[in-house]
């Protein structure tokens, strides 16, 4: 990575903190993009060369988080299953503190447009990690994908975010991998 894009990264991260101060302190609605410009030292016009949406400001890791994701899935033991394998390559998610992803979790319940927003960004993970558990599932890639990894990938996915909704819900207690591998037993009893 270049020094041109090291620091595009750390003007994006500065901007970014900024702003979840704000949202949390404010709330997302509450919180206009002048304020947030200010708070991170840019001009508003500037803010948004490295940010397109205020939802992106909050969503903008979630491309890189799924890449981390595909490439803990890819460095699992092939012989590991596809429920295994994705379980333990969630688990490279676990980077926020609690309190912040308690915070960021609510924000994310109380603002429909996060929500969606958030929905949409994850339905990309779905292209990245289907082609892997089909070669999990011992199934040859192709143009067509395959309904079963599809769901099993949907289907882990929701466990996550049912995992976090309710460990929000709960008030940030109890331990958010354990509710997520409850809901994981859930669907693969079903």
């Amino acid at each position: 990575m270049g020094i041109r894009e090291r620091n595009r990264r750390a003007v994006e991260q500065e901007i970014s903190e900024a702003a979840m101060r704000l949202f949390v302190a404010q709330g997302f609605d509450a919180t206009t993009t002048d304020e947030i410009a200010h708070a991170a030292g840019v001009s508003p016009r500037s803010l948004f060369r490295y940010v397109g949406t205020k939802e992106d400001i909050v969503l903008g890791d979630l491309r890189d988080a799924g890449q981390r994701v595909l490439a803990a899935l890819q460095a699992r033991p092939p012989e590991e299953g596809p429920w295994e394998a994705l379980r333990a390559a969630l688990a490279v998610l676990e980077d926020n503190p609690p309190d912040r992803a308690l915070a960021i979790t609510e924000m994310f319940l109380r603002t429909p447009s996060l929500r969606a927003r958030r929905l949409e960004k994850r339905l990309a993970w779905l292209d990245l990690l289907v082609p892997e558990v089909t070669r999990r599932l011992g199934r040859a890639p192709g143009d067509v994908p395959d309904p079963a990894a599809h769901a099993i990938v949907s289907a882990a996915l929701a466990c996550l975010d049912t995992a976090t909704e309710v460990w929000a819900r709960r008030g940030g207690t109890g331990d958010v991998v354990q509710i997520f591998d409850e809901a994981l037993a859930a669907v693969r009893r079903a």
